[in-house]
């Protein structure tokens, strides 16, 4: 097979903009050799649950590339709030900054401490094959303050039980050990659908 055409075939569309998932994707599939190409589905995530956000988004990809793609959405359940944000996560509000206060004023008046769990389901579109998907899920606790300024998302007011860390004050090799996206990824490579 000619170069290119080798690395066409290795070649994995992620359904994001987002720079921060495109770096965690990155690192989390860097073993697997596939070139990791970001494409902005503008995918209206109208699916009742993750994983049907997640087979929305790779389903557009791969429409739109031709290339093997990989969709996931990802949300933040909070336990005395009855599950939210969870699939509206990253729709309740326009920045990470004032989604996080919003959740943060939520959870003010309610008593400690604050359980919850991020989850994140991926599905992976291939050219002629159904479209499949994986889950994968960290337990852990708000915190009403704003600690570490790593990662995206919620992920500096989210404590890893005995960790006494936020994902935002943890490396990037200590989230992936213990985060929703590299529990999910660990269940992707699992299955060998990127063999």
């Amino acid at each position: 097979m000619p170069d290119s055409l080798l690395r066409e075939s290795r070649r994995l569309v992620l359904a994001t903009s987002n720079q921060g998932k495109l770096g965690e994707y990155a690192a989390l599939l860097r073993s697997t050799g596939y070139e990791l190409v970001p494409h902005s589905t503008g995918v209206e995530e109208t699916g009742r649950t993750y994983a049907e956000n997640a087979i929305l988004k790779a389903e557009a990809a791969l429409a739109a590339t031709g290339f093997m793609s990989l969709g996931d959405d990802t949300g933040l359940e909070v336990d005395v709030l009855d599950g939210r944000p969870g699939l509206l996560s990253a729709r309740v509000a326009p920045t990470q900054v004032e989604r996080t206060a919003a959740v943060l004023a939520w959870l003010e008046p309610l008593p400690r401490p604050w359980t919850a769990r991020f989850v994140c389901s991926i599905a992976l579109a291939m050219p002629g094959m159904e479209t499949r998907t994986v889950e994968g899920s960290c337990l852990g606790e708000v915190v009403p303050e704003w600690l570490g300024g790593i990662g995206f998302g919620y992920d500096p007011i989210f404590v890893v039980p005995g960790s006494g860390l936020t994902f935002g004050q943890m490396t990037p090799t200590q989230k992936h050990a213990h985060s929703h996206r590299g529990a999910a990824v660990k269940a992707l490579l699992a299955t060998g659908w990127l063999s």
